[in-house]
């Protein structure tokens, strides 16, 4: 039985709190609004190219379809998603590019539905604060005060991603320890970099704390004993919790559920104190 402190739900009420050395950050939809919309992209690019193939399938068998494959596989490198892609082709009888063509026509859209954002944030005429989930800035600053030390790791290609992270204003926050989708994909995974946080650190799993939208980071967090704080972020409104993100990241083993950053004092008092 989960319980609440404002809106902050625990669902886990065991964890072992008071004693976190890292925390692991995912980057789009849990700091990062830059590319909002992207779901909404991807998935009728995948339908269509279904679509061409004639099998039969309907346009919502097709939807039903790559939502669940886009879904099950975010968090990880975009290229995983391709791949998942040539293999329902490969299933329908028909012959798919390569993964990366797929990718590099998902990329060319995407970037021209964020290129104003991008633009504004270069300019002046978008506050990076508009771009990123209310209040990321204090609970980076929060972390940061009591020394923790604080890894980021997208699916998003890392070029993009260090570029938008300094855009935002946030690279002080992480330094070097900035991780992204690679071209040679096995050399780069969440699971890595958790790995490597531990080493470097010298720190057990359950000195871990973890904050994701998506399944892979929370499941790789879980998976050495960390704690994983979902963030069911509505990425529209800024406000309020998305309930199938929360459905699915309870789903998976999140410990703690939050929309956004609004209450990330009591947050960390929680977990920290």
């Amino acid at each position: 039985m989960s319980q609440h402190i404002g809106n902050i739900e625990i669902i886990a009420t065991h964890i072992p709190r008071g004693h976190y050395r890292s925390v692991l950050f995912d980057f789009d939809g849990t700091l990062s609004l830059i590319r909002q919309g992207w779901r909404e992209i991807m998935i009728p690019m995948m339908v269509e190219v279904l679509s061409e193939l004639n099998t039969g399938e309907t346009e919502a068998e097709h939807r039903a379809l790559v939502a669940e494959f886009i879904d099950r596989l975010t968090g990880k490198q975009t290229i995983y998603q391709m791949i998942q892609l040539c293999d329902e082709i490969q299933k329908r009888g028909g012959t798919p590019d390569d993964p990366l063509t797929y990718k590099q026509h998902f990329h060319d859209q995407l970037n021209a539905h964020i290129a104003h954002r991008i633009r504004g944030l270069e300019s002046g005429d978008i506050a990076p604060n508009d771009l990123m989930l209310p209040h990321t800035r204090a609970l980076l600053d929060n972390l940061t005060k009591r020394g923790l030390v604080l890894y980021l790791a997208s699916g998003t290609d890392l070029v993009f991603v260090r570029r938008e992270v300094e855009l935002l204003g946030l690279t002080a926050y992480f330094e070097d320890r900035v991780f992204g989708a690679l071209d040679q994909h096995e050399n780069f995974s969440k699971a890595m970099v958790i790995q490597n946080m531990l080493e470097t650190h010298a720190i057990d799993g359950s000195e871990l704390l973890g904050f994701g939208d998506g399944y892979v980071e929370i499941e790789n967090v879980k998976a050495v004993g960390g704690t994983a704080v979902g963030v069911a972020s509505d990425e529209v409104k800024r406000e309020g919790i998305n309930a199938w993100k929360r459905n699915r990241l309870i789903e998976v083993g999140a410990d703690i559920i939050i929309p956004e950053y609004r209450e990330q004092e009591t947050l960390i008092a929680y977990l920290c104190d």
